[in-house]
């Protein structure tokens, strides 16, 4: 797992919270796979696992190349997130966040989340 990706900025859960606060319309992006995501998932995320993402999955969520998107997964030890960011960045989208810590780090943060 890399400690970051070139043209995106890497981000922490506070970090994460920071930035939902200063631009309402961030969208967040749990690249994991729907078992994973049952266990429990950030409010307010859009599940579309790395195995589904492409410009037009992309496109379904994102209104413009330029909206700012998040994307996260398991933790440090996951790269669903940056295999879907690598697409992501491919598409033409420029706004990008990585939450590298990922669900791992949310959830080891007490930070509230929902289950399915």
């Amino acid at each position: 797992m890399p400690d970051a990706i070139a043209g995106v900025t890497t981000l922490n859960a506070e970090g994460l919270i920071e930035l939902a606060e200063r631009l309402p319309g961030l969208v967040v992006i749990d690249s994991r796979m729907a078992v994973d995501r049952r266990q429990g998932y950030i409010q307010g995320s859009i599940s579309l696992p790395d195995t589904q993402t492409a410009c037009a999955t992309l496109g379904d969520f994102i209104a413009t190349l330029d909206t700012p998107v998040l994307f996260y997964c398991n933790g440090v030890k996951c790269g669903r997130s940056v295999i879907a960011i690598r697409i992501a960045q491919g598409c033409g989208y420029r706004r990008l966040y990585w939450f590298r810590g990922g669900f791992e780090e949310w959830k080891q943060k007490d930070y509230p989340f929902l289950r399915q």
